[in-house]
């Protein structure tokens, strides 16, 4: 028997032809919110198993990125049929193969409402199911590339040769996840509550999701061709606003970008005078003034450890943070309280860490999310084939 679900999508059924993590990362919320995923896996389990670090041959990661999910291996080529019973009973089916891959596998959105009218199918590619881009290969990072994000995280003009660094994390397809969970809800409450009663089908790609973050650069670019450049850690638009060395080798981060905050902070740094500098008077006028506020905070900051600093500027009310590793985060506090990180069993890499729900909904427990670990490959091939789609 499996653990019994809690949340909002209880008794949505969503099916998933998904690999590496747009795709599961999409399901991964939905199953969080309480729907059966069904994950359809290749012979050998998803590519993804194979990345980052591992307990006797089982990734570490998987534990996250599958968890909640029913895993069942199949062969979309051989087993076909299966694939078209499983979507016949389904809500949603979520992919994210190459843009017309699902049609060469005869597995395409006209076979698919051919056994069910009703099924939402959202379809997450590099660079969408049409235009002039559309067969070409795409991993997260060229979707922060041609999205415009990487121009951004670079190092301002000069201050390096080093190229623009990624964000850490493959954000391309975290947000392209995010956005076709977005478009799947909408369109569930389309067919169900508007009462069309017809399923439709969702184009998510990578370069989109992180091309709609770009904020007012685009208007900004019709105006008067201005072109956004880096700032490193800086906002052009917000003075001062920071992330500044400590006298322990780590950073703080100090957004002082109100008029109010501002005094405060100035207070704080022992420096109240420069609060009632005319130059200083509004936030336009302390950007114009960036570096030499920022060398006045850094003189600072250099002379206490982060974490000092940081107390001093939160007992004055202004906002700021350590920049925190994952080993800050699974041991702070906050974190610990809200549940955000728990201690669950896995039973195929032991005792681990996972991030809790980042949606939060009345009345469900944060620590009732994760009902179970992601599986080994198939776990679940039996129950599904033979339970729930009776043999």
């Amino acid at each position: 028997m499996l653990p019994k679900r809690t949340g909002p999508l209880v008794g949505l059924k969503v099916l998933e032809i998904g690999h590496y993590i747009a795709a599961p990362f999409c399901t991964r919320i939905l199953a969080d919110l309480g729907a059966e995923v069904i994950k359809i896996e290749p012979p050998g389990g998803d590519p993804f198993r194979g990345w980052g670090a591992a307990v006797d041959g089982h990734s570490v990661w998987f534990s996250i990125h599958g968890r909640n999910k029913l895993s069942v291996e199949l062969d979309l080529k051989k087993d076909r049929d299966t694939v078209l019973k499983l979507a016949a009973r389904s809500d949603v089916l979520v992919e994210n193969l190459r843009a017309g891959q699902l049609e060469r596998l005869r597995l395409g959105p006209d076979e698919l409402h051919a056994v069910n009218p009703r099924l939402t199918i959202a379809r997450i590619s590099g660079y969408g199911q049409d235009g002039p881009y559309r067969d070409k290969p795409a991993f997260g990072a060229i979707g922060e590339a041609i999205g415009g994000l990487r121009h951004l995280t670079g190092h301002p003009a000069g201050s390096s040769e080093l190229p623009p660094p990624r964000c850490g994390i493959s954000i391309s397809d975290d947000l392209a996840g995010m956005y076709a969970a977005i478009g799947l809800l909408s369109a569930l409450w389309q067919r169900d509550v508007a009462g069309t009663g017809r399923g439709r089908v969702i184009d998510v790609n990578l370069v989109d999701s992180v091309f709609s973050l770009m904020e007012g650069m685009l208007p900004e670019y019709a105006m008067d061709r201005r072109v956004r450049q880096p700032v490193g850690a800086a906002i052009e638009t917000a003075a001062p606003t920071n992330t500044y060395p400590c006298a322990d080798g780590r950073w703080l981060c100090v957004a002082g970008n109100s008029d109010f905050i501002f005094a405060r902070l100035m207070t704080a740094i022992g420096r109240p005078e420069l609060a009632k500098e005319p130059r200083y008077a509004t936030n336009g006028l302390r950007c114009a003034a960036r570096a030499e506020l920022d060398a006045v905070i850094a003189a600072w900051t250099r002379t206490l450890p982060a974490k000092e600093a940081e107390a001093v500027l939160e007992s004055a009310d202004v906002p700021c943070s350590r920049l925190f590793d994952i080993a800050d985060c699974a041991a702070d506090p906050h974190f610990l309280a809200r549940k955000s990180v728990q201690v669950v069993d896995d039973p195929l890499i032991g005792r681990t860490l996972h991030p809790g729900p980042a949606i939060r909904m009345d009345g469900d427990k944060p620590e009732d999310v994760v009902a179970w670990t992601g599986p080994a490959v198939g776990a679940h091939t039996e129950y599904v084939l033979g339970t729930l789609l009776g043999g």
